[in-house]
């Protein structure tokens, strides 16, 4: 099965469309090696898929004959994505939050200064939730 027909078979796309787009800007790698769209999938292929930035890895369990619902995605696929990528992407929306909101100009130094201030360090940050 080609490789963007696999992605939206299980759901990491809402089209073919879509998903054939990622594999053209290379968000899309089979086993280190970035995939055409029409790229053959096969079973036990590590599937790397950059979206919402975060690296999804994935391995191919089964081919499906088609779009399969939700609840049967885990018996063609298995996830193994780390779970710092999600915490990764709990801070990047956690530092959106508090900037300045759009339209308001360029920051002054206080304002920058402030928000120096205001940035967690990252290596307190993942020291405390491994405690």
């Amino acid at each position: 099965m080609r490789i963007d027909k696999y992605l939206w078979c299980v759901r990491y796309y809402k089209t073919r469309n879509i998903a054939t787009e990622a594999c053209k800007k290379g968000h899309i790698t089979i086993n280190g090696q970035q995939a055409k769209p029409s790229r053959e999938v096969f079973p036990n292929d590590k599937i790397t898929v950059r979206r919402d930035q975060i690296n999804y890895i994935l391995s191919v369990l089964d081919i499906p004959t088609n779009r399969v619902g939700p609840k049967l995605v885990d018996v063609y696929r298995k996830d193994e994505t780390p779970a710092e990528a999600f915490q990764h992407l709990e801070l990047l929306k956690l530092s959106k939050e508090h900037y300045r909101a759009k339209g308001t100009g360029r920051p002054t130094k206080k304002d920058r200064r402030d928000l120096d201030d205001y940035t967690p360090d990252l290596d307190t940050f993942f020291d405390e939730d491994t405690e």
